[in-house]
């Protein structure tokens, strides 16, 4: 039990800024914390849709949107933003393996990355802005958990596209089959219990962005990076958050 919460607190640490110092962070926890990685997404979808219970009586739908989205990166300390701008500065940029995997390690922010960033913001917000009020939670929530969720499969199926040690390289090709179906019936039961029979659309669309970006990273890189697991968490959130915003 003990070891449990150990994983649980690792995973809080990796994917969060919250202050638990009082705790030793050691890496050789991220593999065993990786399935657990739903359970932050679920208690940073709570704080959110708290945020958006209280506010929207004293401000615009859009204001409030754009505060749930900064709470959101300031929690987790902007580490998705800066991997998506990596990954779309190394995409972008570079043409083979070797350069595309320089120019992600640069810590300097490019054109393409700028521009992702900008993209990914302006999409979220106001794209929360669009949720049905009485449905903001559901999505809220649903889109934190699966978003991280999308680490699993990766995980699962790529190995490291790095040769030396990294974080991604913690997790690429180290998530076991038992740690990718409990951290999937973690993902799982929140969403399912929010949104009931609409639950298939959000799940299809995390599926669906892991499976293509993970097939795209492959041919590009014949891996995952670190940066790879963090864009691919930002870019399913906003594929969630989009289904909820989709009038049929």
């Amino acid at each position: 039990m003990m070891g449990i919460l150990l994983d649980i607190a690792a995973a809080f640490q990796f994917l969060t800024r919250l202050p638990l110092a009082w705790l030793p962070y050691r890496g050789d926890t991220l593999r065993s914390s990786v399935c657990y990685f739903p359970l932050v997404g679920l208690a940073v979808g709570f704080a959110a849709a708290g945020i958006h219970r209280f506010l929207p009586p004293h401000l615009p739908v859009a204001v409030v949107a754009l505060l749930v989205v900064l709470f959101m990166t300031l929690i987790t300390g902007g580490m998705h933003e800066d991997a998506l701008a990596d990954v779309a500065d190394g995409f972008g940029g570079g043409r083979e393996r070797a350069q595309i995997l320089a120019i992600m390690k640069d810590s300097r922010v490019g054109s393409y990355g700028a521009l992702a960033i900008v993209f990914s913001l302006a999409a979220r917000i106001l794209l929360l802005a669009c949720l049905p009020a009485e449905r903001f939670a559901a999505y809220a929530v649903s889109a934190e958990v699966l978003s991280r969720w999308t680490a699993l499969p990766l995980g699962a199926a790529l190995a490291s596209a790095r040769q030396e040690p990294s974080l991604g390289g913690r997790i690429a090709r180290q998530v076991s089959i038992p740690s990718l179906v409990a951290g999937t019936v973690l993902a799982l039961a929140p969403v399912i219990w929010l949104l009931r029979e609409a639950a298939w659309a959000p799940c299809a669309a995390a599926l669906l962005v892991a499976v293509c970006t993970g097939f795209y990273y492959r041919r590009r890189l014949g891996g995952v990076t670190g940066d790879c697991f963090g864009a691919t968490i930002q870019l399913a959130a906003i594929a969630i958050y989009l289904c909820g915003a989709w009038r049929p």
